[in-house]
């Protein structure tokens, strides 16, 4: 066997089927990382690099869907969702979450594993990709964040926001939406000012890093925040919060 040269996480709560897929995509070129549950999933993703994404449907806590919607909202990692034969309703709603493909179970252990070879070969995420606009580019598969090529120093929940963001430019982006992409929760303790400290402190680290990042991250009163693709100095509304209490 040739040495990996991929690496996927494969979601799934039963164990035996975690295994058999595991083999199976370790003959075709992957390492494989495991989760059980989709909030474990959530945080290798958030840490790790993942080139591909072999989820099931059916997982406690958070449904495989919504894990599916976070994944491909953030960076555009090929997911490969499980279903049981039948299931037309959830396939077509995972696909409608940016899955890239969908297999029924039971299923041809290596069916699943070529489909999963041949998906990594045609991403994006193969050669390293990156995602840029105004000063702010994003190499989605480092998980890291550059302003005019030199690098930022972020936490795992700066970078999401900053993805979130950059690869939604001008739009407006709710608060609800911005903080399930960055602490996979839309309530988490603090809510609304454990967002705005981390966009104060990202802005701020931006901004440090080349002064052309001033001004790129607003604040839209009463929905949440955006992104402007255009370099420019601070407008009216579009400096950086004042520091939280």
């Amino acid at each position: 066997m040739s040495s990996p040269v991929w690496q996927a996480l494969v979601v799934e709560d039963e164990p035996a089927m975690r295994d058999i897929i595991t083999f199976a995509l370790e003959t075709q070129d992957f390492s494989t990382l495991t989760a059980g549950t989709a909030e474990a999933a959530w945080a290798i993703v958030a840490e790790q690099r993942v080139d591909l994404v072999v989820l099931d449907v059916m997982l406690p806590g958070m449904s495989g869907i919504e894990l599916c919607r976070r994944i491909t909202t953030t960076r555009p990692v090929p997911v490969i969702l499980l279903t049981a034969l039948g299931e037309t309703s959830q396939r077509i709603a995972g696909l409608e979450a940016g899955a890239s493909d969908y297999v029924t179970k039971p299923f041809h252990p290596r069916e699943l594993a070529l489909r999963a070879a041949g998906l990594v070969r045609r991403s994006p995420l193969r050669d390293g990709a990156l995602a840029q606009a105004g000063p702010v580019t994003l190499d989605l598969r480092a998980a890291t964040a550059y302003v005019k090529g030199k690098r930022a120093d972020l936490t795992p929940h700066e970078y999401r926001l900053l993805a979130a963001l950059v690869t939604h430019p001008d739009e407006d982006l709710p608060f609800r939406q911005l903080l399930l992409l960055g602490w996979g929760d839309a309530q988490p303790l603090g809510g609304r000012e454990l967002l705005k400290t981390a966009v104060y402190r990202l802005r701020l680290k931006l901004e440090s890093v080349d002064p052309a990042a001033r001004g790129c991250i607003t604040s839209v009163r009463g929905v949440g925040y955006r992104y402007s693709a255009v370099e420019a100095g601070p407008q009216d509304g579009a400096t950086s919060p004042e520091p939280p209490e």
